[in-house]
């Protein structure tokens, strides 16, 4: 794709704190615990006690998966009360602290806000079961009942359920003889937001995390909260040889729905833009299921009045067939063309990016994109690191990928160590189907697992090698999931001390892109030697004519890549293998090992 200059009426280089920020996503449970805590779980004292690291690394703004009161049938995802903590995690004062301590170092937090549905145990979802009649309940209307199909007498659609394909995301109630839905499980019934007081009810929780200090939202499954009103049933693109599958996935009835675009801009002059102006408020949405650039610039162009950026999951997805639990082949051109689209549409469209690929949702990249052998796991983190420090768009770095953490040991039992509700819904529908005459297709569902689960993401942080259980909890407690057992090799401690580590090359490629961010987040994007089946290379260019060259190996073998002659090499300035100045040809063709990379400055032409 030829390479165009941002128009000069774009806002996309406008320097904002949000664009340059580097957010670093906590997964409370698996952060850090505080000595004497005895439930095995991370905790609010836990992160405030690791903000200096966090500082040291270059974060300037801590996200947390939720923290709020929850049953956990989905590790908080499953919200009771929007406005106290759960007890495992602390206490709302220790949230105060929290942020009372980011701000004297120059930092902010991001509350993870999860307002497509609730927990089944939310005194609102408990109010609305416990009458049908909406004249005596007036919560009934604020999640969505049906009654039961009039041909079958069972749910009311096909859909199937985000965290369990094989069962229906309606739940029957038999107090009132109605279905609710809950697209993620049972426990997670869907709010109904073309109910306004259900709006009015969401706004309300914003109001009370941002007066408390918090500096914006990550926003869950944002794009899910309009449905399709008909809730018609989905295509059937589910089954085997042994017929259609019972549920179906049905994204295309309530992804971006109707009224979504109404809902987010109410949203925006309710409540984003009461707090210090339009620039102050930080959004992130994360948005699922969606590719179409005319409907995402429709929440993240400059224009929009919705969102600041969203979690687009081509990239994440690049493996996944219907389902997210699935496996598909996919090849380094694939990866080369999901960045290069998302990089030219948001300057070209004047949008933004989120640059990330890693999160608790997703497996750890260096098993995924790389490779996480012994001998090249700490090439292949530093590649993706530096491909990330890179790319136009705010990052996102999620703990332990500053580490190069890697996907569990394939030794370790499934059934015993694996937690996710998604994993193990996911197993015990593989199991059913195949477990007693199929045992090709089991070994595919073990190879699933093994690649994509949640789990992966969620194993405590390795902070050193000496304490039990990486330094994470007292070595007296039993975490809540097991530690991986590389800890003694990969972990915090060890990397700060050492110069050339994947926490120092983080450390050193986040302090390069803040310095040079007018080429590094703002900059024009041109991708080069487009057809080259191993090579992602890139133009990164500043308005002031500053130009760096990024040449990244995502093969396991040595190959060659051709300088283009129209750019000039002043130096090669950093690499994956070198500690320091990288020796390169500066000119013709340029040998790279395997899964290397390296950076360098050019002459401004």
């Amino acid at each position: 794709m030829a390479s165009q200059a941002p128009q000069k009426t774009s806002s996309y280089a406008t320097p904002q704190w949000w664009k340059e920020a580097i957010i670093y996503q906590v997964y409370p449970s698996s952060f850090q615990s505080h000595p004497g805590v005895k439930t095995g779980w991370g905790t609010i004292k836990g992160i405030t006690q690791r903000l200096d690291y966090l500082k040291s690394l270059g974060i300037d703004v801590v996200w947390s998966s939720p923290f709020f009161k929850s049953p956990q049938a989905d590790m908080g995802y499953d919200i009771s009360d929007y406005k106290d903590i759960d007890p495992r995690y602390g206490t709302l004062e220790d949230v105060d602290e929290l942020i009372a301590e980011l701000k004297k170092r120059d930092m902010k937090l991001v509350v993870d806000l999860v307002v497509n549905h609730t927990s089944n145990r939310h005194e609102w979802f408990k109010e609305s079961r416990r009458s049908k009649d909406k004249r005596e309940n007036p919560r009934r209307d604020w999640y969505i009942w049906r009654k039961p199909n009039e041909e079958t007498g069972g749910p009311p659609n096909n859909w199937a359920q985000i965290l369990g394909e094989a069962n229906s995301a309606w739940t029957f109630d038999e107090a009132t003889g109605e279905y609710y839905l809950g697209l993620f499980t049972p426990e997670q019934p869907d709010l109904n937001w073309e109910n306004a007081d259900v709006r009015e009810a969401v706004w309300d929780a914003m109001h009370f995390w941002l007066g408390r200090g918090a500096a914006g939202f990550r926003l869950d499954v944002i794009n899910l909260i309009s449905k399709d009103p008909q809730y018609p049933d989905a295509e059937i693109v589910l089954g085997d040889e042994k017929g259609k599958y019972q549920y179906q996935p049905g994204l295309k009835y309530f992804v971006n729905g109707p009224r979504l675009h109404d809902y987010l801009k109410e949203m925006h002059d309710r409540v984003l833009s009461r707090y210090g102006g339009d620039d102050a408020v930080i959004t992130v949405g994360e948005m699922p299921g969606v590719s179409d650039e005319e409907e995402i610039l429709r929440t993240v162009g400059a224009e929009a009045r919705e969102l600041r950026m969203i979690f687009i999951f081509d990239l994440v997805d690049i493996d996944k067939p219907d389902v997210r639990m699935g496996l598909k082949p996919w090849g380094v051109k694939d990866m080369k063309e999901v960045v290069s689209k998302w990089q030219r549409v948001m300057i070209e469209r004047d949008g933004w990016n989120s640059v990330f690929i890693e999160n608790h949702d997703n497996p750890r990249s260096i098993s995924r994109y790389a490779d996480d052998s012994d001998e090249n796991r700490g090439f292949g983190a530093k590649l993706l690191a530096l491909m990330q420090t890179t790319l136009g768009g705010t990052l996102f770095v999620y703990q332990g990928e500053e580490l190069g953490m890697r996907n569990v040991p394939k030794s370790w039992d499934i059934e015993e160590e694996y937690k996710d509700v998604e994993t193990i819904n996911y197993w015990r529908k593989v199991k059913e189907l195949y477990g007693k005459d199929d045992p090709e297709r089991l070994q595919h569902g073990r190879a699933v697992v093994e690649m994509k689960a949640r789990d992966h993401a969620r194993t405590p942080m390795q902070w050193d090698a000496s304490s039990p259980n990486a330094g994470f909890c007292d070595g007296d407690v039993k975490p809540w999931m097991r530690v991986n057992d590389d800890y003694k090799t990969v972990n915090a401690q060890a990397q700060m001390k050492d110069d050339g580590a994947v926490w120092q090359f983080w450390r050193k490629a986040i302090g390069r892109r803040k310095e040079h961010a007018a080429a590094f987040v703002y900059g024009d994007f041109e991708e080069l030697a487009t057809d080259h089946p191993n090579v992602f290379s890139y133009l990164r260019t500043s308005a002031a004519g500053e130009k760096w060259l990024v040449v990244l190996n995502f093969f396991g073998r040595q190959v060659e890549w051709y300088l283009p002659e129209k750019l000039s090499v002043e130096e090669w300035v950093c690499g994956n293998y070198a500690n320091g100045p990288v020796k390169k040809p500066r000119k013709g063709m340029v040998p790279l090992k395997p899964w290397e990379g390296i950076l360098a400055k050019c002459v401004p032409q």
